[in-house]
């Protein structure tokens, strides 16, 4: 395939619901991989306009600069619908031209399950997409009018949202923790909120949901011998292992 424009090409494109869905989930996966090199971006599926706090300009604000805490490549919003995430074609086109943009070889995406009906629906939409995306026959457009190409990422991982599910895979975020913490801070309108804060209190607004995310870090970190951890589960049946390099060189080896 000829890459004509190299510098959208990502090797990790996470999809989200709701900006903040990252942040809260893998902002210390993707800061640790963009620290490490590779090319990260983060495709927000909706503006969070029906969030009770905030408003959709704010929190595009807010996204902004998380990203650039984060170090992301590209951050893009599709502006779907915030509460009418539904599995249609015109709504898997709009995630399929994104892939297509982007060329990602892995994918995060929201939980299959999850207190927040969005987070379900979305994981099905986006599930969909990414395999209709490798289909020659399903054809997209870029901005330019021109037909993509088809594309479709090696693997996709679930990060875990607020219900949880036993993962695959815990990443080692020690050392990216304090980033993903300013990251999800970036949203001064959603979290940490002073209690005098004059909008409404929401389930993630006070200092004790801030505390759950940072306890939440310490238990997955504690699994596999490190001090924060984000968990995923891996889509598609077993994880493809060719070597043992890796688990042998780890400091930690069980």
């Amino acid at each position: 395939m000829s890459l004509k424009n190299k510098d959208l090409k990502l090797d990790i494109l996470a999809l989200a619901a709701h900006p903040d869905d990252t942040e809260l989930c893998c902002a210390g996966t993707l800061a640790a991989l963009s620290l490490s090199g590779l090319a990260c971006g983060v495709a927000d599926l909706t503006q969070g306009e029906m969030g009770t706090r905030g408003t959709p300009e704010l929190r595009l604000r807010e996204a902004q600069k998380a990203a650039e805490i984060i170090g992301l490549k590209h951050r893009v919003n599709l502006g779907l619908p915030d509460n009418g995430l539904t599995n249609t074609p015109e709504n898997q086109d709009s995630i399929i031209k994104t892939i297509r943009k982007f060329r990602p070889e892995i994918c995060f995406i929201n939980a299959p399950e999850d207190r927040h009906p969005d987070h379900g629906h979305a994981h099905k939409l986006t599930l969909d997409a990414l395999y209709y995306s490798g289909l020659s026959k399903r054809e997209t457009k870029d901005d330019s009018g021109k037909l993509q190409e088809p594309w479709r990422p090696r693997h996709i991982f679930y990060y875990m949202q607020d219900t949880p599910f036993e993962p695959d895979i815990v990443f080692d975020i020690s050392e990216t923790h304090e980033t993903k913490e300013r990251a999800i801070l970036a949203f001064e309108s959603q979290f940490n909120v002073p209690d005098d804060d004059e909008q409404p209190a929401t389930y993630i607004s006070g200092k004790g949901f801030f505390e759950m995310l940072r306890s939440r870090a310490r238990v997955y970190g504690h699994q596999i011998g490190v001090l924060y951890g984000e968990p995923f589960k891996y889509h598609g049946g077993p994880i493809p292992f060719a070597e043992f390099n890796y688990l042998l060189s780890h400091k930690r080896i069980r």
